[in-house]
């Protein structure tokens, strides 16, 4: 019978190298998404000269919005590669903010993450209030107060489990 529960054990422990798959399937939307990235990055710098202020601001508002999200990607692979499948050999890499990053704290990064790309997406409508209707603009504040409420709610539940 323990040779029976070593055996499912180890079958256990050795499927989360099964999750290597998604992370690498991340890091390649990462690369594709880095394409589409330079792929805005010319045309804001093409039109740098014609753009008025409020394209400016949108475009610049684009940029870094596709920052944040291609950080909230690489974030969620790295710490959560560390976290389930392996550690990283600090010795071999200067990665030692990595232990920072457990399942808690990382939730929270990710829900902040969040916070801030719903808040670039809602200073965009905003800045094209005159393009969006009154009940759309409505409908994308209360999604963006949930995500904040969220983001608080899990900062708090991290901060009391912390304390635990």
């Amino acid at each position: 019978m323990k040779s029976a529960e070593l055996f499912v054990e180890r079958v256990i422990l050795s499927a989360r190298w099964i999750l290597v798959i998604f992370y690498i399937g991340l890091g390649l939307a990462l690369a594709a998404y880095a394409g589409s990235y330079v792929v805005k990055l010319l045309k804001v710098i093409k039109g740098v000269l014609t753009y008025d202020e409020a394209d400016m601001i949108l475009a610049m508002l684009s940029l870094i919005d596709a920052a944040l999200v291609a950080s909230l990607v690489l974030m969620v692979m790295i710490s959560s590669y560390e976290n389930f499948v392996s550690r990283f050999d600090e010795s071999k890499t200067d990665l030692n903010w990595l232990g920072k990053l457990d399942s808690g704290s990382l939730k929270v990064k990710v829900a902040s993450a969040i916070v801030a790309i719903s808040s670039i997406h809602l200073l965009q409508i905003f800045l094209n209030a005159s393009q969006y209707d009154n009940g759309k603009i409505m409908w994308m504040t209360i999604m963006h107060m949930a995500f904040v409420v969220s983001a608080v709610s899990l900062g708090l539940l991290e901060r009391i489990s912390a304390k635990k």
